[in-house]
């Protein structure tokens, strides 16, 4: 059998097998692989679109780290410093600064529904004090502190008035104590509404402030007298 011959042959033999010829193209022999790989039999193992998503995450935070170690100085030690001190940066301000405060609205009363006199709420306040629950010993003195000036006609009893606003209106005639009062005002709202814990000094303050309101003489201008009626 000649090599010309044989190599014939052997193709026709191939052919008749059933087999793949061995001179497929290159074009059907690629498609013929892509649809014998996109069968399910092949994929049982594959991750479910949450996990691939979370890889690729990944994938782009590592490839993130990376490139900042490459470029921080100091390498991967120097970005690891670098990150400190900016989380020790935030974690200072947070503490400074507090919670970021909401803004005021009329639901934020500085009483309830309850009518108690400036003594009712300073025994509260003492109460609270005693047992060092701050932030309601706190609460109760500022209370006390603003009935106490509505009780010597300094402020007018209003249902829905702030801590704000009632330091605000009490600063007319005190402006002596309007840096106190606009402070216990601060205190209290943070408080009671910015997730800040009060403590034993500030209690204090504001113990101090009700006690020197008794024998501050009001400044009775035109204008103060105009907030008190």
């Amino acid at each position: 059998m000649s090599g010309a011959g044989g190599t014939t042959s052997a193709r026709l033999l191939i052919h008749a097998s059933g087999d793949i010829p061995v001179d497929t193209p290159r074009v059907p022999a690629r498609e013929a692989a892509k649809h014998e790989l996109s069968k399910p039999m092949y994929h049982e193992n594959d991750p479910d679109l949450l996990h691939r998503g979370l890889n690729r995450i990944w994938n782009w935070i590592s490839d993130l780290l990376d490139t900042a170690s490459g470029s921080a100085p100091g390498g991967p030690l120097g970005l690891v410093v670098l990150v400190l001190a900016a989380l020790g940066l935030i974690t200072a301000l947070w503490w400074r600064l507090g919670t970021p405060r909401r803004t005021v609205r009329s639901a934020d009363a500085l009483f309830d529904d309850s009518a108690r006199s400036a003594a009712e709420h300073r025994a509260t306040a003492e109460a609270h004090a005693a047992a060092r629950r701050w932030n309601e010993a706190v609460q109760e003195r500022m209370r006390a502190i603003v009935r106490s000036l509505e009780e010597r006609a300094l402020l007018v009893p209003r249902p829905g008035r702030t801590a704000r606003e009632a330091a605000a209106e009490a600063a007319r005639p005190l402006p002596s104590q309007a840096a106190r009062l606009h402070a216990a005002a601060r205190e209290f709202d943070d408080v009671t509404y910015g997730d800040r814990t009060a403590n034993q000094q500030a209690y204090r303050d504001m113990s101090a402030l009700d006690l020197d309101l008794e024998t501050t003489k009001p400044l009775l201008t035109p204008a103060a007298r105009g907030a008190a009626e």
